[in-house]
């Protein structure tokens, strides 16, 4: 098979200077996913030694790397990013403590500041099933670990298809998100953005909050997360008022013209770093710019405001041709690829929220069809922790029973309330606080253990 860079035609050049000129069509991240399985160590002290000597040496050149494959061949490459194996597994036998993890947590903090990137994911859990000691000392670090460092992102795996919901490690995280938004009060409970409760949580995400390198990966590994929604918006502008399966081709063939700038971004950064390839998550992740939306997408395909009837099978059609279009573009597509749906994050959802078009209730429904879940999303401070761990076991019920992957990234502003406004800056954005359904379920997650698998999870 020829060489990437060998089969680039003059057409392809062309369009991709058009997508990125005038369509914000970027490279979000390049990840290192780095195992960490070998800095095991009896002492925490020995451990972050380890981790920060192997982290340092292996991710040296990766800023460097990335923003000279940005100069050579003209691609915005936003974010370099780094993802280690969960620390609940990594520091089992060093961390006897949550204040040992907390310490680790500090450890990988200088690492990435170190390396000069901009996110280190992977203080995560992995207990779906059920918690070792580890894990719940690390769930019981997050909001001091998150409130003391700055890059440092958090993730725990809660539910699967295969072995139902862990509700303990459900009330658990809802607790601790409470937490991490009071630690985080005077920064408008930032900590929050950097935490994300997952169902079937994928091995090789490169997008943060939720990345972390999985035990089955290689030692070291490079993923590519590409984005490009008003690439997409900008095509759909050329299919208006034709029929579905011109607008289903249209953005296929987007999607594949996408993936086809993160295949070569990879194959570069893996020649370059001599680190092995593993995947390209394509997944339209929209940022605050105007163009840049998601629900611009929709509403381009005939939705009057995202939220409106409709909207639901718009965005199941947009994810699943993104995924044909990646699919056809490269044979190594991964992560989460395709539809992200944050709030804070996308112009035309904050629109949406404003115009009384979009609540929490419809994100639901969308989440069933869109790559992650509840994303991004300001609630008021005073949100009792029963009733974020509700919206978790919502989430991930959700995710089982469907086999995909679901999320819940929301955040309680401390101070704030419903119809008020937060401001994340950067890629984070802005939001409006939304309401959450008043009534409880505290009784509900207050029952212990697990929730069983469903009937299709017994396959082999």
């Amino acid at each position: 098979m020829a060489n990437y860079n060998e089969i680039v035609n003059l057409q392809e050049v062309s369009e991709t200077n058009a997508m990125i000129e005038h369509n914000n069509l970027d490279v979000r991240t390049i990840t290192m996913g780095i195992s960490l399985l070998d800095c095991g160590a009896e002492h925490v002290d020995a451990f972050c030694d380890h981790i920060y000597n192997k982290i340092t040496k292996k991710a040296e050149k990766l800023v460097e790397t990335g923003e000279e494959i940005s100069r050579e061949y003209g691609i915005p490459i936003v974010h370099k990013r780094i993802s280690v194996t969960p620390i609940a597994i990594a520091g089992a036998s060093a961390c006897h403590s949550s204040q040992d993890f907390v310490k680790v947590a500090e450890t990988l903090d200088r690492a990435a500041k170190t390396c000069g990137v901009n996110f280190l994911g992977g203080f995560s859990a992995i207990c779906q099933k059920g918690a070792t000691t580890a894990d719940e000392l690390l769930m019981r670090a997050i909001p001091e670990a998150l409130s003391k460092t700055e890059v440092v992102c958090s993730s725990v795996n809660v539910g699967s298809t295969k072995t139902g919901i862990n509700m303990d490690a459900v009330r658990l995280m809802g607790e601790m998100i409470v937490e991490a938004a009071e630690r985080t009060k005077e920064l408008d409970s930032i900590a929050c953005a950097k935490l994300v409760v997952f169902c079937n949580a994928p091995d090789d995400n490169p997008f943060m909050a939720g990345a972390f390198h999985g035990v089955s990966e290689p030692d070291c590994v490079i993923n590519v997360g590409v984005s490009g929604p008003g690439v997409v918006r900008n095509a759909l502008e050329q299919a208006k008022r034709k029929d579905f399966a011109t607008l289903a081709e249209t953005i296929k063939k987007t999607a594949f013209k996408i993936t086809r700038v993160g295949q070569l971004v990879a194959n570069e950064a893996s020649r370059k770093l001599h680190v092995p390839f593993g995947i390209i998550d394509l997944s339209l992740a929209p940022t605050p710019a105007v163009g840049d939306s998601v629900a611009d997408i929709l509403e381009m395909m005939g939705i009057e405001k995202t939220g409106a009837p409709g909207t639901t099978a718009a965005l199941a059609m947009l994810n699943d041709q993104v995924k044909k279009g990646g699919i056809m573009a490269s044979s190594s597509v991964g992560g989460l690829s395709g539809a992200f749906i944050p709030v804070s994050e996308d112009q035309g959802m904050i629109n949406a929220v404003e115009a009384g078009a979009l609540n929490i209730e419809k994100l639901e429904a969308m989440t069933c069809v869109c790559s992650v879940g509840l994303d991004m999303i300001a609630i008021p401070g005073d949100t009792p922790a029963s009733t974020i761990s509700g919206i978790i076991a919502d989430e991930a019920a959700l995710g089982m029973v469907n086999q995909k992957t679901t999320a819940v990234r929301v955040i309680p502003v401390i101070g704030k309330t419903t119809g008020d406004e937060v401001n994340f800056g950067g890629l984070l954005g802005h939001a409006p606080i939304m309401r959450v359904n008043q009534y409880g379920c505290e009784e509900f997650i207050k029952r212990s253990g697990r929730i069983p698998a469903p009937i299709h999870s017994f396959k082999n």
